[in-house]
């Protein structure tokens, strides 16, 4: 069997021509105000996250984060709530960036959407066809730029930020 060939490492003037990856990320808080996190299966370290993922070629934004909640989390049962009112976007460490998407992107450009969950916890599925998370919860607003991996987290402090009118409670000021 063929050794698979390490990724080439990039240098920075290549990494500067790299397009952004468009994508959506989705805000699902439930009754109470928390939001969904899952775990992801590919990373062993704590790498909890919101679902996120690209837009397909001709989709529309929003159209693509009711795709990717389904997809991720096997449900739409939720009312769609708001938006980021820009496009935040996020680079991937470069010793990553030949890893992921084939190195065809140096981070993602990603429009976020909130919803509020109609249904119960017997709703969510991570058990999909391509599972991208091994486990679940619901989190309080204000721990999500803890939960995430380093590279986001700024993205992160930005979406708490944004998203906190949307609790329906105070949101405390981070430690």
């Amino acid at each position: 069997m063929a050794k698979k060939a390490a990724p080439k490492s990039m240098t920075p003037a290549e990494i500067a021509r790299l397009p952004y990856r468009p994508g959506v990320g989705i805000v699902l808080f439930n009754q109470r105000g928390q939001v969904f996190v899952a775990q992801r299966i590919d990373n062993p370290g704590p790498a909890w996250q919101m679902p996120q993922g690209g837009i397909d070629k001709g989709e529309e934004p929003l159209a693509a984060a009711w795709r990717e909640m389904h997809e991720e989390i096997g449900t739409d049962r939720a009312r769609y709530v708001g938006e980021s009112k820009d496009w935040l976007q996020y680079d991937l460490p470069d010793d990553l960036i030949p890893l992921i998407w084939k190195g065809r992107f140096r981070g993602q450009r990603q429009k976020w959407f909130a919803f509020r969950f109609l249904g119960d916890d017997r709703d969510v599925n991570i058990d999909t066809k391509h599972p991208e998370f091994s486990s679940w919860r619901w989190a309080e607003l204000e721990e999500l730029p803890d939960l995430i991996v380093p590279f986001k987290r700024r993205l992160y402090e930005e979406l708490v930020a944004e998203f906190a009118p949307l609790v329906g409670r105070p949101v405390s000021a981070r430690k």
